[in-house]
């Protein structure tokens, strides 16, 4: 247990007396004791009653990241160990483990951590000083735990480069942990095959929160022309393409996720159904409207346009903007996918926005599912920053 001990202000600590997991700077009224950052300290109300121990980091506004809510527990590598296998055992039983997301920070109480586990490799990505000094061990006891499931990983690579680090007083860092390997890795879901570039693709190399919305909309497909906006490495627009459309058009800003989704194309044998283009969506919705294109479904999957509070306003007018024109495009009866990966952008907010957008063109929309992220990415209630995902279907149909 810390020495250090950390006093809240008078009706402060809001947040973690709901359940959530962060402490913010403005909320510490005192600290006594010396302390390293990193170092777990005991957080006390400003009665005395104790709340519990966590990291504790002066670079960071999240002041505090908890670990326990228990004063007397020993933070040590058996606790940690505890919290691995914890993780492990719950991913076995909610998600297929081939590839997955084995730890999610918070909402798995290790805080600031990811690992994603594709095929037979891990990716893993700290962001929070405290829980960077127990990464290897993790890594160790995550191996020990999948070794007894038969599971044997070949090899880890890092992707620490996200900008968030240096908000922790943390330089950005991307490598090998122990032995170099091939880091474009081949992993199967939902029976499509994918060449994850952990090196290089966006955060740890591949979306898996998707998984189960991507094949949602398999059955949707069937001799369908489908419009994918974001493809990314062309996920939904092969699901698409292994759900029996016709025709998919996969688009994306980026030429490199483009030519990484050719390259899935071909590895599923879809490169006669599924095309690739590089272009801005925001500009080529409207163009395929002025050409009277019109598509049987269409799917989009944006990047956070709401990375922050601040942005939120702008977001909604993206958010409006993209789906009133994707509405426009599906043809009578057809369907639309669309989603949110932002948690800034809540729930209700989302579909606010998705609303103003079917008045403005007069569709009527008839909801057909409803989603959030896989299991393997658990939202923690009270832990707002966990339940970031928000996905829709609707079949789109005109004013009656």
């Amino acid at each position: 247990m810390g020495n250090t001990v950390v006093t809240l202000k008078k009706g402060e600590g809001r947040t973690i007396k709901s359940g959530g997991m962060w402490i913010y700077d403005n909320e510490i009224d005192s600290i006594m004791g010396n302390f390293a950052d990193g170092d777990i300290v005991l957080v006390r109300d400003f009665d005395g009653y104790p709340m519990g121990q966590g990291f504790i980091n002066s670079n960071s506004k999240i002041r505090i990241r908890m670990m326990t809510r228990k004063k007397d527990q020993e933070v040590d590598g058996d606790f940690i160990k505890m919290r691995v296998r914890n993780a492990w055992e719950y991913r076995k039983k909610t998600v297929d483990i081939s590839s997955c997301r084995v730890i999610f920070g918070e909402a798995d109480w290790l805080p600031g951590l990811v690992v994603d586990k594709f095929s037979d490799v891990l990716v893993v990505q700290s962001l929070a000083l405290g829980i960077d000094r127990w990464k290897e061990e993790i890594i160790s006891d995550l191996k020990e735990c999948m070794e007894e499931d038969g599971i044997e990983i070949r090899g880890v690579y890092e992707r620490s480069d996200a900008k968030v680090r240096r908000q922790e007083g943390m330089e950005l860092y991307k490598g090998f942990l122990g032995p170099e390997f091939d880091t474009k890795v081949e992993i199967l879901e939902n029976s499509v095959h994918y060449l994850v570039d952990v090196k290089e693709g966006q955060k740890t190399g591949f979306f898996l929160d998707q998984k189960y919305n991507r094949k949602a909309i398999q059955r949707l497909c069937k001799d369908a022309k489908v419009l994918d906006c974001f493809t990314h490495t062309g996920s939904f627009a092969l699901n698409a393409g292994i759900g029996g459309a016709d025709y998919v058009l996969g688009v994306d800003a980026s030429q490199l996720a483009v030519n990484q989704a050719k390259e899935n194309a071909v590895l599923n044998g879809l490169t006669e159904q599924v095309e690739f283009i590089c272009a801005d969506v925001f500009e080529l919705l409207p163009e395929l409207e002025r050409k009277g294109e019109v598509f049987d479904v269409v799917i989009l999957d944006p990047p956070a346009f709401a990375k922050s509070r601040n942005s939120i306003k702008n977001a909604v007018k993206g958010y409006r903007e993209i789906n009133l024109r994707a509405m426009k495009l599906v043809k009578e009866g057809g369907y639309l996918a669309t989603c949110s990966c932002s948690h800034f952008m809540d729930a209700d907010l989302f579909a606010k926005t998705i609303h103003q957008a079917a008045a403005n063109v007069h569709k009527r929309l008839r909801q057909v599912e409803f989603k959030t992220q896989a299991p393997d990415h658990p939202i923690l209630w009270a832990a707002e920053e966990s339940y970031y995902l928000k996905f829709y279907i609707f079949q789109v149909c005109s004013d009656f």
